[in-house]
């Protein structure tokens, strides 16, 4: 029987997955428009890095770079460095999407984060069945509830500023972001040895600047999973 392909399901499907993470998307968001303005600021300035860049993690790094004083040139670098992660992703994800049209490549780059990366990645691998259609629809569908949510609670966050508590904690967001992202990914041997890997080379390599020993982590991790994939097919055969 012939499967009939269905956008509009896939569409709601990512949707729907994606709709937890707006606990973590909503204060990480205010957490940056708050440090944005604290650093000195203004609302539209603070909204193009949510707009443009929409990476909070390398958004962190360069308002703490700018804020002290560091040279153009290095803000940019270091803030590359943090968000070469992004070149992994799209790696992982070429083979689903390398035959979208040069828009479609375009806006799924834009509105490539951490947690749309995450929950298409999951998906393309479970469904491989999918059309290219289908697969598009499911990230837009994943989109909806994230990338919208950054830029209206940075904008909050940048307005209300200090009238925000700090019991709220909002810097709970972060880590909490990641470990949603990468618990339902760890499904093999492969998965678990990348992550041990990573968490381990990171750690030792903390004291390193600008997010080098994150870079050289993410290395040593591809290469470890690399490796025990390859290891598990040998045995298999």
């Amino acid at each position: 029987m012939t499967r009939t392909p269905s956008p509009t399901a896939a569409y709601w499907r990512g949707f729907r997955q994606a709709l937890p993470f707006m606990l973590v998307i909503v204060p990480f968001g205010l957490l940056f428009g708050v440090a944005g303005t604290e650093a000195g600021f203004n609302l539209a300035e603070v909204m193009g890095f949510s707009i443009l860049v929409i990476a909070g993690a390398s958004q962190f790094t360069a308002v703490q770079l700018m804020t002290d004083n560091a040279p153009v040139v290095m803000v940019l670098l270091t803030s590359l460095a943090v968000n070469l992660r992004m070149a992994m992703y799209s790696a992982a994800l070429s083979p689903h999407l390398g035959a979208a049209t040069p828009w479609q490549k375009v806006l799924t780059s834009y509105f490539m984060v951490d947690q749309t990366y995450a929950l298409a990645a999951q998906d393309y691998e479970i469904r491989p069945e999918q059309t290219m259609t289908e697969k598009l629809a499911f990230y837009a569908g994943a989109c909806t509830p994230i990338c919208p949510q950054w830029y209206v609670s940075t904008w909050l966050g940048a307005v209300l500023g200090e009238a925000i508590p700090p019991a709220f904690a909002l810097d709970f967001a972060v880590p909490i972001t990641f470990l949603a992202m990468l618990a339902p990914m760890l499904r093999t041997l492969a998965h678990l040895a990348a992550a041990a890997v990573s968490v381990g080379v990171a750690l030792a390599l903390a004291f390193l600047p600008s997010g080098t020993g994150l870079l050289v982590a993410a290395a040593c991790a591809m290469f470890t999973g690399a490796q025990v994939e390859i290891w598990i097919q040998r045995r298999k055969a």
